[in-house]
Formats: structure tokens, C-alpha cells, sequence
């Protein structure tokens, strides 16, 4: 990696202030001569209307802030902030902060989109952390691309912080009772505040099907939009506890 920083790569992510897994899931894979640089937009409860302060309030100031370093592309990470605004505010959201940076900008909720489209799968299952009412607006986006959700859930967190806090090992074990005796060609599981980046490969290996997380979509591609590619961990990697604790199945 050369030592002239004008020569490396820098992602700009615009991120909630309680998130704590998004720079953790893109640091598993940064690869060298690539930087990621977050900025925070105020959150605290995962609900429609403390989302949409969120991005009214917010969002400017970590716009204005990301913009100082020039990034090369912009996520903007929040699965469920975006998909409050429904499709025509979240687009006409991502158009504001392509002008303001002047970079090209990734939101979660596209990329998870052309992840889904790019499998060619159809029929999808969905598991959030969330209240019923951010997982209709999620709902209502999937089902906007042509996609048949058929079975959605959710823990009904609206601590944002707290949804951090689900284990890996809970999100498997809360896969296994809502879809152990379900067919469906995909999972998505919703949230870039969800560890479900850790728990992809074993849900992978249990239902047989592809697996597309809100941060796995979301850093595929921010590292496309620079022309690099994401090194995903294999699942035996995963079954190593000194690489992943998976923790304890608390039952949420």
C-alpha cells in the first residue's frame, strides 16, 4: 500500500449515532489502500417518526462533515431510515448527498435491492430487529421491486443501541422459529445495526439458500463503486470462537 494518501480509496458512511456494527462489519474486509470514514446522524429509538428527525435533522450536518474529505463513494447505511421516506424520498435523499459530496452514493436499501435481483431469486423471507410498523415500510420497498415477501418478522427492538446487542447465535435461533417450516427462495435480514453479518454463513448452511444482509449489500457496493471486491469470511472461519463469539441463544 503506497504511502501517499491521495492514492487511497475513502468511503464516506453516513451512519445512526447508536450504531455500533457498521464500522465493525467493514473493518472485518477493508482491504489495504482503502479507508472508511463515518459520520453520525442522531438516533436513539428505531421508530418512523425518531427516523425521520434523524434524517430532517441530521443528515445535513453529516453530509456537510463527510464532504470535508472528499470521499470517492458515500453509503448512506440505515435500511429502515431510508425506507421511511419510501422510494421517491430516499432517491431524491441520495441525488442531495451525491451533490453535496460529490461522490457517487450507495444507500442500503438499493444495494440490498440489486444484491436480491442479481441472485434472480423471487420468493424472499425477511427478519428484522424491528416494530411492525418500519418492517411494513421495508415490506412495501421489497415488494415496489417486484419481490413476493412471504413471511416477514421482527423482535419489536426500538432501542437502536440494544439491537446491537442481539448475538449472532439469537439471530440463528430466531431464524429457526420463524422459518423452519417455511419455503422460500432467499433471507434478507434487515438492519445495518444487526450482527448478521456474523451469523450469514450458518444461516446459509441451515436453509440452503442465499443469505443478503443489510451491511453485506451495503459494502459490496461501496467497494464496486471504488472497483474492488468484499473477501467474505467462509464459514469455517466463523466456527472458530477466537474469531467469532457467538455467544449464548437467549431467548428474544
Amino acid at each position: 500500500m503506497s504511502n501517499d494518501r491521495s492514492e487511497w480509496r475513502r468511503i464516506g458512511v453516513i451512519v445512526p449515532s447508536s450504531n455500533t456494527t457498521v464500522e465493525a462489519d467493514f473493518m472485518r474486509i477493508l482491504p489495504a489502500g482503502v479507508t472508511m470514514h463515518a459520520a453520525r446522524m442522531f438516533l436513539a429509538e428505531t421508530t418512523a417518526e425518531a427516523e425521520r428527525r434523524m434524517i430532517y435533522d441530521h443528515v445535513p450536518i453529516a453530509v456537510t462533515d463527510l464532504a470535508s474529505l472528499r470521499p470517492h463513494v458515500v453509503a448512506f447505511a440505515c435500511t429502515s431510515g431510508g425506507a421511511v421516506l419510501g422510494a421517491d424520498g430516499e432517491t431524491a435523499l441520495v441525488a442531495s448527498i451525491g451533490r453535496e459530496t460529490g461522490a457517487p452514493v450507495v444507500s442500503t436499501n438499493d444495494a440490498v435491492g440489486k444484491a436480491i435481483e442479481t441472485l434472480g431469486r423471487k420468493c424472499i423471507a425477511v427478519l428484522t430487529p424491528y416494530v411492525d410498523e418500519l418492517n411494513e415500510t421495508i415490506r412495501v420497498g421489497l415488494e415496489r421491486r417486484g419481490l413476493t415477501v412471504v413471511h416477514m418478522a421482527g423482535l419489536g427492538i426500538t432501542d437502536n443501541f440494544g439491537i446491537c446487542n442481539v448475538t449472532p447465535a439469537e439471530i440463528v435461533a430466531f431464524a429457526e422459529r420463524e422459518l423452519a417450516s417455511r419455503q422460500f427462495e432467499l433471507l434478507f435480514i434487515s438492519c445495518t445495526n444487526f450482527r448478521a453479518v456474523e451469523a450469514r454463513p450458518l444461516l446459509t448452511q441451515r436453509f440452503g439458500v442465499p443469505v443478503v444482509t443489510s451491511n453485506q449489500a451495503t459494502i459490496d457496493a461501496a467497494f464496486d463503486a471504488i472497483g474492488v471486491s468484499a473477501d467474505w469470511p467462509l464459514l469455517t472461519q466463523y466456527r472458530r470462537r477466537q474469531q467469532l463469539d457467538l455467544g449464548p441463544a437467549r431467548k428474544i
